[in-house]
């Protein structure tokens, strides 16, 4: 997870390099109309990322506009969370549309990416619609709140504590015997432009930044988010499809990852080892449900003919691997999805193509997350790909159906290499997302099936009891999975629980409702199936709410299910 660009502390302005904040001096008695906090939060030989917070102290405004000039010869080449230009040493930022106002005593906070060379001087003069403001002195680059290293490391979640969602721990403490699993960290969605300021009254991102850094303490801690609102999202699944339309990218930039990244570049913040999973269930839509498939989607098709996907993925990586403390993993869908010969290499293709789009490198990639959501088995004990029955391959079974592999793990490694062989870094890692894969219970076999044919063999001995890999909505029989821990495995940095347990994938039925989340059969326990599941019964649970909603007899299931078992 190396990177080009290293981040620089600084605590005030420096003559030479220039990184840091200025303070102009203003006596106590006098009014302030407005103050200025302008970091520079990195610096590398040719460029740098700022982060600057106006506060206006003066009448409430409906739009706003922030000028300063430079002494030196930086350039603005790209920002977010303001519309800004330039010209000559005259830069102006002012409002997007979705943050004009400006209340008495209110803040807004913008960011930007620049080149330079020489010095890199603080501006000492900026106005807010044409008042000078008093410039705020500040910690620079790495002097976010709490202690703790505040470098970038290889594998963010070694030797750290993860993120504990309150929101989600109450409802888990809530359940009977859910204390047993209240205090697990688990990932904290962001799956709609109002879920950056929190949604009915629930905490929004600042809030549960700000909540752990109160968990944080003096040592290391890790926050989960899930970045998930890409246009026409997971074409292939309605019950998670998303808020916006297949064309509306710009949207996408501007008012949703813009913001999480004016946000994540705090320097408040800059203490916190963030954890960014990028867009899941998109990206290997492309490849499985286009085209000539008799898997194939008409939204799969137009999403892959307009390229908003691609393009989504690679500003999403940009915007928020510029960012020192921001750790991107990229959705790798999991083995019963793109285990094939024909889905696997092609996909890793695709995810480079991503990567390496709308101004990201693979250097913004820190590594890949697997079975997000899913129910792949983490590891099948019983038998092996490479087993036979009577002279008939493990792979000719109906459960594996000429996969290359039969669990997750083996999946997450092998697609590790693949896509270090495909240009990513050799030292990403891997996430696998155990929060619903654990399948243990009285129904967990305890050995081989009996070897009086592959089938029998494959179905007695499997710890997966789904009824087919492509069932994916609120499984039946399902428990949680191994607990998040770091480095468990050779190329895994880490087995996580990005999909809160006990939140439901979509709803058994209908359900009118203004999140953009439409009704999949796939989550009816009625349904029949379709090509993606060789045409099986779902197998879901009954009386599921929408998608990200609270499922307690499913929590109850997941409990009960545990593997390892709950105490």
């Amino acid at each position: 997870m190396s990177r080009t660009r290293t981040s620089l502390l600084a605590a005030l302005a420096l003559v030479a390099g220039g990184i840091g904040t200025a303070a102009v001096s203003t006596p106590a008695h006098a009014a302030v109309p407005c103050t200025v906090d302008y970091k520079v939060q990195n610096q590398w030989d040719t460029g740098f990322t700022a982060a600057v917070t106006v506060t206006n102290n003066s009448a409430a405004k409906s739009s706003w506009s922030v000028k300063w000039s430079y002494a030196g010869n930086q350039k603005v080449t790209s920002g977010w969370n303001a519309k800004i230009s330039q010209s000559g040493a005259a830069v102006t930022a002012a409002n997007e549309s979705y943050n004009g106002s400006l209340t008495t005593g209110g803040s807004v906070s913008f960011g930007f990416n620049g080149t330079y060379s020489g010095t890199n001087a603080v501006p000492a003069t900026f106005t807010l619609d044409g008042v000078t403001c008093n410039v705020d002195a500040g910690g620079g680059s790495g002097s976010g709140g709490g202690s703790g290293s505040g470098s970038r490391v290889d594998n963010p979640y070694a030797g750290a504590k993860v993120y504990v969602n309150p929101e989600w721990s109450a409802k888990a403490a809530a359940e009977p015997g859910g204390t047993r699993v209240s205090d697990q960290p688990t990932g904290v969605w962001l799956d709609r432009i109002a879920a950056i300021n929190g949604v009915n009254g629930g905490m929004g991102l600042r809030a549960h930044l700000d909540e752990a850094l109160k968990q944080k303490g003096t040592g290391e801690e890790v926050v989960q988010l899930v970045v998930y609102d890409l246009p026409g999202r997971d074409c292939s699944a309605l019950a998670s499809n998303g808020e916006l339309g297949p064309t509306e990218i710009d949207k996408y930039k501007t008012q949703f990852i813009d913001p999480i990244a004016a946000i994540l570049s705090d320097p408040k913040y800059a203490s916190l080892r963030i954890v960014t999973t990028v867009e899941l269930d998109s990206l290997p839509n492309l490849i499985t449900n286009t085209g000539s498939r008799a898997t194939a989607v008409p939204l799969c098709d137009t999403m892959k003919a307009n390229g908003n996907y691609v393009k989504g993925v690679g500003y999403a990586l940009a915007k928020l691997g510029a960012i020192p403390n921001v750790y991107n993993y990229v959705d790798a869908g999991h083995h019963g999805w793109l285990g094939w010969d024909d889905n696997f290499a092609p996909t890793a293709d695709l995810l480079k193509q991503a990567a390496t789009s709308e101004g990201a490198t693979v250097d913004d990639v820190a590594g890949f997350i697997t079975n997000t959501a899913n129910y792949s088995a983490l590891k099948e004990d019983n038998f092996t790909v490479n087993d036979t029955v009577n002279g008939t391959s493990v792979r000719q079974s109906k459960w594996v159906d000429w996969n290359r592999y039969v669990d997750e793990l083996s999946y997450a490694q092998a697609f590790r290499d693949k896509l270090v062989s495909v240009g990513f870094n050799s030292n990403i890692g891997m996430l696998v997302d155990t929060s619903r894969n654990g399948w243990g219970g009285s129904a967990r076999p305890t050995g081989p099936g009996p070897r009086t044919d592959v089938d029998a063999y494959v179905n007695g001995g499997r710890y997966d009891r789904r009824i087919n890999t492509g069932n994916w909505c609120n499984q039946a029989g399902a428990g949680l999975g191994e607990r998040p821990q770091a480095n468990p495995a050779a190329g895994i940095d880490a087995y996580v629980w990005m999909k809160p347990p006990g939140e439901s994938d979509g709803s058994s039925s209908a359900i009118p409702n203004d999140e953009g989340k439409g009704f999949d059969r796939m989550c009816d326990p009625t349904y029949t199936g379709n090509p993606r599941n060789n045409n099986n019964m779902s197998g879901a649970l009954p009386n599921a709410p929408l998608s990200g909603h609270w499922f307690s007899a499913q929590f109850q299931q997941l409990m009960q299910n545990a593997y390892p078992p709950l105490p």
